[in-house]
């Protein structure tokens, strides 16, 4: 019996998975662990209002900050011509810009290192012929979704530098939509270079359930970005109500219901009610999704790996349902930064745990 399974293992048609050294797993998570601070520092620098105080997009150039006070008058009056700073912060001190200048910054910089990061061990590794043809595919990938990232990144900043003080919400959910999308393929490549073959689990209600879990879990998370991008918070800053109704009177009629209102978000209430309505509701079904899947998986789960998935994904859960209601209910005339952050790097967290179940249902298959 134990040679006929050693040779399905190493059959032609099912070879055994490539075991790769520690130093490039080692490496994969110290990429992820990067990609998840600057989604949390895109996060501080969104709420902080920073993301405007860089008005060029100089990759090179852009490395070095502005090194004496005549460059940061320069960079100031670039600011100081933005609708930002005449629609809201106009009269802000140097120090003032400093601050959200050095947010932008780092955010900025950060991207760059992960550059260096990623590029200089890959080009080492495949020297030595530590990683194969399969990651090197898979990390191509990467380099491309990084490249979009980025690219959707400026695309985002441009849209606050012309006629709005703030950066289109739709195109800030793009580019934090893709910052996932990144994030996401490198967790799966990295759970494949550590867990290159888990167990097979042929149960299709599980199957069923992490896809519907994974569908809802990633509609919440774009409906987020869309939220936070439109401050939708501060509208109806209370729970379990809309500031006194289920359903705000604004989606009630039927006139509201126009393309003009989906365009123009910050022209009625109607797009901040809608939204949040609509996040709010998902959570629910999500919350209902999930611990019907909890459920259901640890009466069946076949494995230690499957049961440690599941107890995360219910625990992040549970934790992020609750720092999105603090967070609602403290959006009292600004959005509270610290538990905006906690919230988006909440989801995060949650994205990842969804994931981790999702490999060992589905990671035979991708």
């Amino acid at each position: 019996m134990e040679a006929v399974a050693k040779a399905e293992v190493t059959s032609p048609r099912r070879p055994a998975p490539r075991s790769y050294p520690t130093v490039v797993k080692l490496w994969l998570v110290t990429g992820l662990v990067m990609i998840f601070v600057q989604v949390v520092v895109g996060g501080i620098t969104r709420l902080t209002g920073s993301g405007l105080s860089i008005t060029e997009w100089e990759i090179v150039t852009g490395t070095l900050p502005p090194l004496n006070e005549a460059a940061w008058e320069m960079e100031f009056d670039k600011y100081k011509a933005t609708p930002q700073y005449e629609k809201i912060n106009e009269g802000m001190s140097m120090g003032e810009f400093k601050f959200i200048y050095f947010w932008e910054y780092i955010h900025r910089l950060w991207a760059r290192l992960m550059g260096f990061v990623f590029a200089i061990p890959l080009a080492i590794f495949w020297a030595r012929g530590m990683v194969d043809k399969p990651l090197l595919k898979r990390l191509g990938v990467v380099f491309l979704l990084a490249a979009l990232v980025a690219s959707f990144g400026w695309i985002m900043v441009a849209s606050g530098l012309i006629d709005r003080p703030w950066v289109n919400a739709y195109k800030l959910t793009m580019h934090l939509s893709l910052a996932l999308i990144l994030f996401s393929y490198l967790f799966w490549t990295t759970l494949k270079a550590i867990q290159p073959r888990p167990r097979r689990i042929g149960d299709k209600v599980l199957k069923k359930g992490a896809v519907a879990v994974t569908g809802i879990g990633a509609l919440q998370i774009v409906l987020g970005g869309i939220m936070s991008g439109m401050k939708a918070g501060l509208y109806y800053p209370t729970w379990p109500d809309m500031n006194g109704e289920a359903v705000p009177q604004v989606l009630l009629s039927a006139s509201n219901w126009t393309v003009e209102n989906f365009v123009d978000y910050d022209a009625t209430l109607f797009m901040p009610a809608f939204i949040q309505l609509f996040h709010r509701t998902t959570a629910y079904v999500l919350t209902a999704v999930v611990l019907w899947f909890a459920y259901q998986g640890l009466k069946r789960a076949k494995t230690p790996h499957l049961r440690v998935g599941i107890y995360l994904l219910v625990s992040v859960l549970i934790i992020q349902v609750a720092l999105g209601i603090l967070t609602v209910i403290n959006c009292v005339g600004t959005v509270p930064v610290a538990l905006g952050v906690y919230h988006q790097a909440g989801a995060l967290l949650l994205l990842s745990a969804i994931l981790y179940v999702d490999y060992q249902l589905l990671g035979k298959r991708y």
